[in-house]
């Protein structure tokens, strides 16, 4: 039997700026649509308060984080208390480099922020697919 381990997917906190809500969404848009049989999230609030369980998951397995801007909290926290990440997505980032304004309302995506969620996403959800192929990290 080949079980294949899941890939945590953690979001940025983000609430103070439209970046954080459209990580967030594209994050959500992964585990209950796109990889909904490949992904689990980590708590990332719990994960800094010293939560074992959480930390464990990101030590032993494949994590892939999604910050909304260049600060990187995610990606670093993780790196931080358990292990570097199998992979990193800077939202802000793919908006530079897709030459898009980042939405303009931080708590509700009109119409064009959720397609903008949903390209998010499906960057997200290539990364899992690397890393799902590597399993990188497997529990001993």
């Amino acid at each position: 039997m080949n079980i294949r381990p899941k890939v945590g997917v953690v979001s940025c906190s983000g609430e103070c700026c439209s970046l954080g809500t459209l990580s967030r969404i594209a994050t959500r848009l992964v585990l209950e649509n796109l990889r909904a049989d490949d992904t689990v999230t980590i708590c990332l609030p719990l994960f800094l308060a010293g939560s074992s369980e959480e930390r464990w998951f990101a030590k032993m397995f494949p994590t892939v984080a999604v910050d909304g801007c260049h600060r990187l909290c995610a990606k670093k926290a993780i790196t931080k208390y358990s292990a570097p990440t199998a992979a990193s997505v800077d939202v802000e980032s793919l908006l530079e480099k897709w030459g898009v304004e980042a939405p303009a309302n931080r708590r509700d995506l009109d119409a064009s922020g959720v397609r903008l969620a949903e390209r998010v996403a499906q960057a997200v959800a290539e990364k899992v697919d690397e890393h799902r192929r590597k399993a990188t990290r497997l529990p001993s």
